[in-house]
């Protein structure tokens, strides 16, 4: 076998096998073949797409071509969830102690931010104190004696997904349906959660911006958790809007937090309680209905935040940030920035309000870029609301003054008006099953 016979084979539009899929990887992975005959079959794909089952074998491929994480020690059903990324999203600070609340385990390994999205390890690591990189071993332990633990993601997990990314990155072949699945989830299945949940994002503020797009992507990911024996749900999210107000590492710690306190934005708490819910369902902890009642009961009674404390203090973290926001530290600078105009908002782009962020230090550009833990947006205006001129749109908060200019201009310039009110869309915009999809809108 050789890579130009696979090369060749795909070009011409025929599935792979996966012996071939396999060679293929494999030989990428070794040094046997080389970057150019890697992009040319990645650019062979982009254009000629994959079958299910090829999608399926180079999912598994990547996901077997490092480490995999086992979670057997842990007792119970143990359930991942992943989002495809947005802006503001801070909900896995939120989901994951509402799910340990009610007795399921949950060992997360999660990412950190790159561009205008940001990763939950960056807003863990703004809490003083707390240990991201755990070893194997307490990192099991930590779930099994108090049901939660978070870590960043192990540098050997699906190495041949990590490859094939810097390589698409700069071949103009990431924005494929298939290689993005299969990246996606080879992580996840490497991870060794027994059932996964996807939170795929739409909109300005999302990877896709469609809503045809983002349940062609979250079927093409169930399908594949599917087909290598993991129960898999995902349902499609809203991201056109900044979700909840704060943007921003140790801006989104505490609205996660007050969220927690039954205190936060409500569309946060909604998209949390319904993504904690199919979790639980997931864990078989009866239907949707009743996990919905299970969460909102761990919420208002305080286990969830209690949940929290715990991971907190078990990782090393200052649990007194709980009661006392100042301890995450204060940007040198904030600016306000007000309203020039009037109308009624009709649109927020999503994605220039992330890039806005990124220019005040909250974000990086390359993977080489600090984080500034305290910089970011809060925003005080949604979708709907009417402005008029002098009002405040939103608070800006950096170290770096000189980029305060910058971040105002392209704030100003995310924000649509109309002369009519403009009503938002759900939330919630489907539930993709193996069996099912169902749209609601």
């Amino acid at each position: 076998m050789r890579a130009y016979d696979v090369i060749e084979a795909k070009r011409d539009g025929r599935e792979l096998t996966f012996e071939e899929l396999n060679f293929f990887i494999k030989g990428y992975c070794e040094g046997k073949i080389p970057d150019y005959q890697a992009a040319a079959l990645l650019m062979a794909i982009f254009l000629k797409g994959m079958h299910e089952k090829e999608t399926a074998y180079l999912t598994g491929i990547m996901a077997c071509s490092g480490d995999k994480i086992d979670l057997s020690e842990i007792p119970g059903i143990k359930v991942d969830k992943h989002s495809t990324g947005g802006v503001g999203d801070k909900i896995t600070l939120i989901i994951a102690p509402l799910v340990a609340a009610c007795g399921v385990p949950v060992a997360k390994m999660s990412g950190k931010g790159l561009g205008h999205t940001g990763g939950t390890i960056d807003k863990l690591e703004s809490i003083p104190g707390f240990m991201t990189m755990l070893s194997q071993k307490d990192f099991i332990a930590n779930v099994k004696n108090i049901g939660i633990a978070i870590t960043g993601q192990t540098g050997n997990l699906a190495p041949a997904d990590k490859k094939l990314y810097s390589l698409r990155d700069v071949t103009a072949t990431v924005n494929n349906i298939s290689l993005i699945a299969s990246s996606i989830m080879s992580k996840k299945i490497a991870s060794g959660a027994d059932k996964i949940m996807l939170d795929v994002k739409t909109g300005s503020g999302a990877f896709m911006k469609t809503i045809e797009s983002s349940i062609e992507l979250a079927n093409t990911m169930v399908k594949i958790g599917e087909e290598v024996g993991r129960k898999t749900t995902a349902i499609v999210t809203d991201m056109d809007i900044p979700l909840g107000f704060a943007i921003g590492n140790s801006l989104e710690v505490i609205e996660a937090i007050e969220t927690l306190k039954g205190k936060g934005p409500k569309e946060l708490e909604e998209v949390s309680i319904e993504v904690a819910a199919r979790m639980l369902e997931l864990a078989e902890k009866g239907d949707i209905v009743h996990c919905r009642k299970l969460v909102l009961e761990a919420l208002k009674s305080g286990e969830a935040l209690r949940k929290f404390s715990q991971l907190v203090e078990n990782q090393g973290g200052n649990i007194e940030i709980i009661n006392d926001y100042s301890i995450l530290g204060s940007a040198k600078y904030q600016q306000d920035v007000v309203s020039t105009f009037e109308g009624y908002v009709s649109s927020i782009k999503t994605d220039q309000v992330g890039l806005a962020s990124m220019i005040l230090g909250a974000g990086r550009e390359t993977k080489e870029s600090n984080i500034d833990y305290t910089a970011g947006i809060i925003l005080k205006i949604k979708k709907g609301m009417l402005v008029k001129k002098g009002d405040l749109l939103a608070r800006l908060y950096t170290n770096s003054q000189g980029k305060l200019e910058e971040a105002e201009k392209i704030l100003k310039e995310s924000i649509d008006t109309s002369e009519t009110l403009v009503t938002s869309r759900p939330l919630i915009l489907a539930l993709v099953n193996i069996d099912t999809i169902e749209r609601y809108v």
